[in-house]
């Protein structure tokens, strides 16, 4: 597993609410690559919930949505847009649960519209929500306009905890 270098860091204006570290309101989600997959491991935090306890669904498929785009960014090499998400919801996600991964795929990509499917899992790895995200892929001269360059790697066996 390795660590995906954030290629919008220090970008002036960077405050994406996903994944820019320095939103003070933000879930600072940090991203890793295994094979196909794009992965995340995110903490929930009470004041994310919906109802009491349980984390809010807008921020479940806010961790999907954000998962998805980094599929776009890392493994198209490009930035994108989302064009639609569809989202099933499984099984409610406490907000004091300890850990959340999110993985998210490729599934097919027909010129610029990519499809992307994620799941959410829980601590015990029970599927509680997933997600298709269909994205609109930029252009290489659009991704450019958008201050994208390229999105590597950090390095080989990094753990997230």
């Amino acid at each position: 597993m390795r660590k995906i270098k954030n290629p919008w860091l220090h970008r002036v204006g960077y405050n994406c609410f996903g994944c820019a570290p320095d939103n003070p309101i933000g879930l600072h989600m940090e991203f890793f690559e295994e094979g196909e997959q794009v992965i995340c491991f995110w903490r929930p935090q009470e004041h994310f919930e919906g109802w009491v306890g349980v984390l809010h669904g807008g921020i479940v498929s806010t961790l999907v949505d954000e998962t998805a785009g980094w599929v776009v960014t890392r493994k198209l090499q490009a930035a994108g847009m989302t064009s639609r998400l569809n989202m099933r919801f499984h099984k409610a996600i406490m907000s004091n649960e300890v850990q959340l991964t999110i993985k998210a795929h490729l599934v097919e990509q027909r010129r610029n519209i990519a499809t992307i499917e994620a799941t959410v899992e829980n601590a015990h790895g029970e599927v509680c929500a997933e997600g298709e995200a269909i994205y609109f892929v930029l252009s290489d001269e659009k991704s450019a306009e958008m201050g994208f360059e390229h999105c590597g790697v950090e390095g080989d066996n990094l753990l997230p905890f």
